[in-house]
């Protein structure tokens, strides 16, 4: 069973989901498509398994490690769509801890 603020997860990985690869990413990009690709994989493993393994907890923290040092780099609209993905994944962490 989805937690009762799952909504606001849900409506944040539909956002996420429709969202379009950013511009200007810069010399970064592999490291942060690689970060957004794991935090995806671990929203689809939530929603289809209602929770998280400890192996995704681990691996989230690395990733909102990760994202959090590499944030400051980011132009504006990169930005947006990468504290998004931190967000997502700070979420999914909180979820996965219960």
């Amino acid at each position: 069973m989805l937690p009762t603020d799952g909504q606001d997860l849900t409506r944040l990985w539909e956002i996420h989901q429709a969202a379009e690869w950013p511009a200007g990413v810069g010399s970064r990009e592999g490291e942060l498509m690689t970060l957004d690709t794991v935090v995806s994989g671990c929203a689809t493993y939530y929603f289809e398994e209602h929770e998280l393994d400890h192996q995704r907890v681990a691996i989230l923290e690395d990733c909102l490690s990760d994202l959090e040092a590499v944030l400051p780099e980011l132009a504006e609209e990169p930005l947006d769509y990468f504290e998004r993905v931190k967000q997502l994944g700070a979420l999914l962490l909180e979820a996965g801890r219960r």
